[in-house]
């Protein structure tokens, strides 16, 4: 257990490194290109509600994903810290975000909405891998709220195409991603079982398909 979460520290010191080299400029023209992959997959255009994430940093930018989901009539969630847990809360258009210590915006409106109600999940890390294994920051948290959800809503993770590696060392509290998107890819991860089975669609982009596990 102590040599994964040392390979952990050290992969996300090297992830932090090559993101925060990215120049500004490319880092918003990329996080364009991801966005528009994004946008093409079957499961985000049928999703009527969504737990999004307000970018800071050098994560890939979401503004746009966020002003678009609202624009298109979607319900927009995003995340918050509550009592040492995340817990999400809705965002509604020309609802303010409150500054965090930890630097990602939150909503002003900290009424925790039911799990349940979330269709898909676009989460944010510092690295992904194909099997669907993700690096966040160290707290855990995305890998206990996603545990309270029900298996078959989609799991998305995007990030820029050098924050990919082959595999992130993982723990049995690890939640996987259904699909990791950046602005050359998007990568379908093996099935989770009960979870939904993302396939090639007519449209050329990924469907999700409930199924059994892979």
């Amino acid at each position: 257990m102590t040599g994964v979460r040392e390979a952990k520290a050290e992969l996300r010191t090297r992830l932090r490194e090559i993101r925060a080299a990215i120049p500004p400029d490319v880092r918003l023209a990329l996080g364009l290109e991801m966005l528009q992959r994004l946008f093409e997959l079957r499961a985000f255009r049928e999703a009527r509600s969504m737990l999004l994430f307000y970018s800071f940093g050098s994560e890939i930018p979401t503004a746009g994903l966020i002003q678009r989901s609202l624009d298109q009539g979607k319900s927009v969630f995003l995340p918050l810290l509550e009592a040492g847990g995340m817990i999400a809360a809705e965002l509604k258009p020309g609802d303010s975000l409150a500054a965090t210590t930890y630097g990602r915006k939150e909503p002003s409106n900290r009424v925790a909405i039911d799990p349940a109600q979330v269709g898909l999940v676009v989460a944010p890390g510092l690295g992904f891998d194909p099997q669907g294994y993700r690096l966040g920051y160290g707290g855990g948290h995305y890998d206990r709220y996603l545990a309270t959800l029900p298996l078959a809503t989609p799991r998305v993770g995007i990030a820029f195409h050098q924050q990919v590696v082959p595999e992130v060392p993982d723990e049995a509290a690890d939640a996987r991603l259904d699909v990791v998107v950046t602005e050359v890819e998007v990568i379908v991860c093996p099935s989770r079982r009960d979870g939904p089975r993302f396939m090639e669609g007519e449209d050329g982009s990924e469907a999700p398909s409930r199924g059994p596990a892979a």
